[in-house]
């Protein structure tokens, strides 16, 4: 990797004050088990390098009456362990399960896992986050594209969004706050991901200025995370769902329902929420819901298997929250 400094500072305005408005320049690091990997492939290459895992102010697990704080540089084994997130956030409890490698669960952070860059092949050997040839053409949609995205995939876009915790958060109505020199904004988990238009943009609207400090999370709804791999080991999901269920007695007053690692975002799944309010749950009305999360789906020549996966995942997700058996 290219030559960087490091910078250790110890508050949360000491680091803000180190990051630059361009992307790259500077990056800031916490866990680095995505960052260090794109540094060695040079895909990235920052003059400074700011550690943030020692700013103990945006650190920790903190419940509230109505909401749970969890601040960026908790790590995916925090997450695990948690009681309080075990209890009652269950979707975030099984999607830092979901990561098996003990060493990648005591490293990596909440913070990160929300930052991460795609894990597309194309990007990670060089060919631009919006992998086209030299002339421009997209490669993806007819070259190696059977772990590439069935929604939001109209181009120029075709990744998948890489986050573990993304779609519990957005399922769960979550806000995430970002932090510069000059203040701090809240942005809606649904609204922090986003998908780029252009080379050198980013996935997420944080700007190069700010860092990510904490995650607020609502209490009070019946929640559940799904994610299907090819093997159990270390992998990334092929599909995943995550849910979100507001109940009076066994009847489903309202109902989130949102898709991982099948678009460039976390795909809110509008339709089936909807579905299921007024509902009382069973393996039928969870089936039906997961075919109607897929509606509109569009896959490209080898990645057609993902509806199926990701329909199953709303299905299992919705029955898990709901507590009923298959």
């Amino acid at each position: 990797m290219e030559n960087f400094a490091y910078s250790n500072p110890t508050s949360l305005k000491e680091a803000a004050g180190q990051l630059s408005n361009k992307w790259g320049e500077v990056e800031v690091l916490a866990g680095g088990t995505d960052l260090v990997s794109l540094m060695k492939e040079y895909l990235v290459t920052p003059r400074l390098l700011v550690n943030v895992k020692n700013i103990k102010e945006i650190g920790g697990i903190t419940p509230a009456t109505n909401s749970v704080r969890i601040g960026a540089t908790v790590t995916l084994d925090d997450m695990a362990e948690s009681a309080v997130i075990k209890k009652s956030l269950p979707s975030l409890h099984e999607a830092a399960l979901g990561v098996s490698s003990p060493q990648i669960r005591n490293m990596g952070t909440v913070g990160g896992d929300l930052c991460q860059r795609p894990r597309c092949w194309y990007y990670r050997q060089g060919f631009g986050l919006l992998a086209k040839d030299a002339n421009g053409k997209a490669l993806v949609p007819s070259g190696e594209n059977k772990y590439h995205a069935i929604l939001g995939n109209g181009g120029p876009a075709y990744f998948v969004s890489a986050s573990s915790f993304g779609p519990a958060l957005v399922a769960l109505n979550a806000t995430i706050r970002l932090v510069s020199s000059s203040g701090q904004r809240d942005v809606p988990a649904e609204k922090f991901f986003v998908t780029p238009t252009a080379e050198g943009a980013r996935e997420i609207a944080m700007l190069p200025n700010e860092v990510l400090t904490e995650i607020h999370v609502p209490l009070g709804t019946a929640n559940a995370t799904c994610e299907i791999r090819q093997k159990e080991a270390l992998d990334w999901p092929l599909a995943a769902a995550s849910v979100s269920l507001k109940m009076s007695g066994k009847t489903i007053q309202s109902a989130r329902v949102v898709l991982g690692h099948v678009a460039p975002t976390p795909w809110v799944a509008e339709a089936a929420g909807k579905s299921l309010a007024g509902k009382t749950l069973s393996a039928s009305v969870a089936e039906e819901a997961g075919k109607l999360a897929t509606e509109g789906a569009h896959p490209l020549s080898q990645n057609g298997y993902k509806v199926k996966l990701a329909q199953v995942a709303v299905k299992r997700a919705l029955l898990a929250a709901g507590g009923v058996k298959a």
